[in-house]
């Protein structure tokens, strides 16, 4: 299990939808990933309501801030040969998809990487991950510190792993 596991694993839950459990984890997730801490320490004074429907504003507004790593290369129409390949890399290590989400959704990667040490997926879309971070920052969004905490674990854009 890779180093950033216990990041990988907390970022997956900051990035998915704040439901009734989420503002129960924030002191976990604050103390096991303090380069969290930022994002972590916004979410736990905003509101429950007022946070979830920032998450919808940033994530569910069409491709801008999407958070299905494909969907930024291959669009919404040629997606199907990429989940696939997500897909197979999951069985790979032994894992089958089954989520509620598909095998790109970024949380979903994320949790792979911290459960398997296997962080190509994420390297992969390293440009994608930089993409989506500089948009969350110009969006002014604490999400951006998420994706920042994930960006700084992962080689440079361009190097072989």
């Amino acid at each position: 299990m890779p180093s950033d596991a216990v990041l990988y694993q907390a970022a997956a839950l900051c990035l998915t939808y704040p439901g009734d459990d989420f503002r129960a984890r924030l002191p976990l997730l604050r103390e096991a990933a303090p380069q969290l801490r930022e994002f972590v320490d916004h979410a736990a004074v905003t509101p429950a309501q007022e946070l979830a429907a920032h998450y919808v504003r940033v994530f569910d507004s069409g491709n801008r801030h999407s958070l299905y790593l494909s969907r930024w290369q291959d669009g919404d129409t040629r997606r199907g040969r990429s989940l696939v390949r997500f897909k197979g890399a999951y069985r790979a290590a032994g894992l089958e998809f089954t989520g509620e989400e598909l095998p790109d959704f970024l949380p979903s990667v994320l949790e792979f990487a911290a459960r398997t040490g296997d962080i190509d997926l994420l390297t992969e879309h390293r440009d994608v991950l930089e993409q989506l971070r500089a948009r969350l920052t110009d969006f002014g969004t604490s999400y951006a510190a998420v994706l920042d905490a994930v960006c700084a674990t992962l080689p440079p854009a361009g190097t072989v792993a």
